[in-house]
Formats: C-alpha cells, structure tokens, sequence
C-alpha cells in the first residue's frame, strides 16, 4: 500500500489542507493519506503552537469518516525536535509492507537543502509536490522521485486563521465545519 505523509503543525487544520490531502488521494496512486501533527518543526518557532493534542483533535475532527486520510500523532513519541527523515526511518520498521512517500509544498522543496539528509529524501521517497503560490518549482524536476501534482489551491494560511480568531473574527468557511464547530467553542487561539 502507497501512503502519502502529509507532515504539518496544522495549527489549526483548515480546508486547504483538507483540499490537498483529499486530491493527493483521488487523483494520484497514492492509497492513503496520512495527515501528520508535527509537535515542533525544526525551522519553526514553538511559542505560537497550540498543544500537541489539541491540533491532533481537530485534524480527526477534519477528516471525520473519511477511510481514505487518517490523522497520525507517529512523531508525538519521537525526539525533539522532528527529521522528516528520522519519521520516515521509523514507519519504514515499523510498517515494512507500507511504501511511505511525501507530500509537500513546493516552498519547501525551494529549501529542501536545510532539511536534515535531505539527499536521502530525494533518493529513497516518492515526494509529491503541490505547487504555492510565488514558487517556481524548477527545482529537481529532472529528479524521476519527484512528482508535481496540479491540485487546487487556496491561498489560507492558519497564521492568517489564528490571528482572526484572536480578533474575534469568523472562520467560517476557511476551516471544516467540525473545526469550526469545535474553535467556537473553546478558547484555542483565543486571547486570554
């Protein structure tokens, strides 16, 4: 089975996330799609991350029903900080049957260089691009592992969402009902 690892902080999930993951898998060879909760990106600041498990929720909480995208807290257990590469390692041990590959914006294809054994990564996976917006993604594409997937964009950034939550502004329609449902009534990303 062809797994697609969607790696994120998804802080918080929004529906363009949920747009990617669900064209990554119905229009590619991809099986499944597992949306990854990344508990600490090594090239992001921590301070503005909601909890580990409170994103874990609302990423279930997005993908409700949906047998084909599965939410994974695999790097929850792992050291900190995450290497992609390090994840990859180990859901190669401990799924052998499981082909991982990975899905990822073409921003960071743009900086793949920083990412630890980035070569590797290159070499060992398929890496399934979505394009973003103001990147080229010229890079590698003589690269056969790499494989540009035209999937519909939206231009929303969860910065953007938790800034209008902290203003007290609707996010209806920029994230799955369900997440809305739940940020409504909650204080996540509210202003304390």
């Amino acid at each position: 089975m062809k797994v697609g690892l969607f790696f994120g902080s998804f802080n918080p999930v929004h529906i363009g996330h949920m747009i990617i993951a669900n064209h990554m898998v119905e229009y590619t060879d991809l099986a499944q799609v597992w949306m990854v909760v990344s508990p600490h990106n090594p090239l992001k600041e921590k301070a503005s991350l909601a909890r580990d498990n409170d994103r874990l929720h609302l990423v279930r909480l997005a993908i409700g029903e949906n047998p084909k995208i599965k939410a994974s807290n695999i790097e929850f257990s792992l050291p900190l900080p995450s290497y992609t590469i390090d994840t990859l390692t180990f859901l190669r041990e401990k799924y052998p049957t499981r082909e991982f590959c990975l899905i990822m914006g073409g921003d960071n294809l743009d900086s793949i260089e920083k990412w630890k054994n980035y070569e590797l990564l290159l070499s060992d996976y398929d890496i399934y691009i979505y394009r973003r917006p103001g990147y080229a993604n010229d890079k590698y594409t003589d690269n056969p592992r790499i494989r540009i997937v035209e999937a519909p964009l939206l231009d929303i950034s969860a910065t953007f969402i938790r800034h209008a939550i902290m203003d007290g502004k609707s996010v209806r329609y920029l994230v799955p009902d369900a997440v809305y449902d739940y940020l409504e009534n909650s204080n996540m990303y509210r202003r304390h």
